[in-house]
């Protein structure tokens, strides 16, 4: 029975070696799309059969123009063949180390056709090809020891996540986070005693500003620790410096913070979760007068945007290890619903890139808004200042320093604060410095 051929994204066609040139340019267009694929000389395009006659000298002029033009080299098996009662050449070839170059240019297979690649989507093909061996959290920490790991941390994951604790190694093992014996970055800097003896970015800046760019900083810390540590701190501390009012539900008066704590805390989880850990920087907590800002050194990764993931439930994780650790725990979804949650919650949050900067912005809601949140007490005060009225009220000889203390902010923050409260009427100052007290007015 006659061979019927037909040029898929596999096989390719030729006439003749007349048509080397072109051969080469689709040997590379379907090693970078599938790593393997067939071209026939003696056949045309069409499946006309009309053969190639091949002399050893021509096998090996095929041979070594593929060797000479096609980067990295490639070592394709090329016979003489009889097909329909003619000599035809056959050429099987197969190759891993894509991205693949003819004469310098790179190329894709797109049905029968071969289309040149950008300079993006080489980098891309490059990234896949990579992204195993360009995983951080999979990586060696090769000075952490097993004593170095927190038992304590450790068994209390486990817990969070149904699992049992059986031993320190085992438990690592299980969980995927020892390799022959040796923790993986993972392991130390979720679970590490002090992760940031081997990580110095692990790492979370704050601050507070008092105008809507950074000219005026109010209060500026600094946390360091294993990443579940440093989440909680985020959130604790947005929680400060954010207005917090008050609602009824049934009998009782609930918190509502100005921005919906689970939108910013799944982008405090998103940050550390997808940050570039390869780069020596922090997760950044920026709360201005308008806005609050949550900053990850680490664009997009695999190809998506920004209106890809505002549109679609995808999700491309730079750290699919500690990604895994954290939906063990509830922390986050498998099929990347974690930017439509915040748009539910705050649908006028934004995302953006700036330099090599992944950016959640929330819109801070002003008085007028916090007061149609809010009914009863303290509507309109950030949580510190809630709290300097509590210990007041409980106190009213307590110092500043002792305020600063208890409420875990600096001694200039606590200034800037009580200077809120008198300007909105709720404190005052009765005597001098020393030997005076506070008196809370509402």
């Amino acid at each position: 029975m006659l061979k019927i051929f037909k040029e898929t994204e596999k096989l390719e066609l030729k006439k003749s070696t007349s048509e080397l040139k072109e051969a080469i340019i689709a040997i590379v267009a379907i090693l970078n799309k599938h790593q393997k694929g067939v071209i026939y000389f003696g056949i045309k395009n069409n499946g006309e059969i009309v053969g190639q006659k091949a002399s050893e000298k021509t096998i090996r002029n095929i041979s070594r123009s593929i060797s000479s033009h096609i980067e990295p080299k490639i070592y394709p098996k090329i016979n003489k063949i009889a097909i329909d009662k003619k000599e035809c050449v056959k050429i099987e070839f197969h190759g891993n180390e894509i991205p693949y170059y003819a004469k310098g240019r790179a190329f894709i297979r797109v049905g029968d056709e071969n289309k040149q690649l950008s300079a993006k989507e080489i980098e891309n093909i490059i990234l896949r090809k990579n992204k195993d061996k360009l995983r951080w959290d999979k990586e060696i920490c090769e000075e952490a020891k097993i004593t170095d790991i927190s038992v304590a941390k450790l068994r209390l994951f486990l817990k969070k996540s149904g699992l049992k604790y059986d031993n320190l190694e085992n438990s690592l093992k299980k969980l995927g986070l020892s390799q022959k014996n040796s923790l993986l970055n993972t392991a130390v800097i979720l679970f590490g005693k002090k992760p940031e003896k081997f990580f110095p970015n692990a790492k979370l800046r704050c601050a507070v500003f008092g105008t809507d760019d950074s000219s005026y900083i109010i209060d500026r810390q600094e946390f360091t620790g294993d990443l579940f540590y440093l989440i909680e701190k985020a959130e604790e501390y947005i929680l400060k410096n954010i207005h917090i009012g008050m609602k009824l539900e049934g009998l009782y008066r609930v918190d509502v913070p100005e921005i919906n704590k689970k939108a910013f805390r799944e982008a405090i989880i998103n940050a550390f979760c997808h940050r570039d850990y390869y780069s020596y920087d922090s997760v950044n907590i920026a709360i201005f007068k308008n806005r609050l800002e949550i900053r990850n050194h680490g664009l997009l990764f695999g190809g998506l945007t920004i209106a890809k993931i505002k549109k679609e439930n995808v999700s491309e994780r730079r750290n699919e290890l500690i990604a895994e650790m954290f939906h063990k725990i509830n922390f986050v979804e498998k099929w990347g619903k974690g930017i439509s949650l915040i748009l539910s919650k705050e649908p006028t949050a934004n995302f953006k890139e700036v330099g090599l900067q992944f950016i959640s912005v929330f819109k801070r809601k002003f008085k007028e808004e916090a007061e149609g949140l809010a009914e009863g007490l303290v509507e309109g005060l950030v949580e510190n200042q809630k709290k300097i009225l509590g210990f007041v009220e409980k106190n009213p000889q307590i110092s500043k320093k002792k305020l600063s203390k208890k409420i875990g902010i600096s001694a200039t923050a606590i200034d800037k604060n009580i200077l809120t409260l008198k300007q909105k009427g709720f404190l005052k100052r009765v005597g001098p410095d020393k030997g005076g007290y506070w008196k809370r007015l509402k």
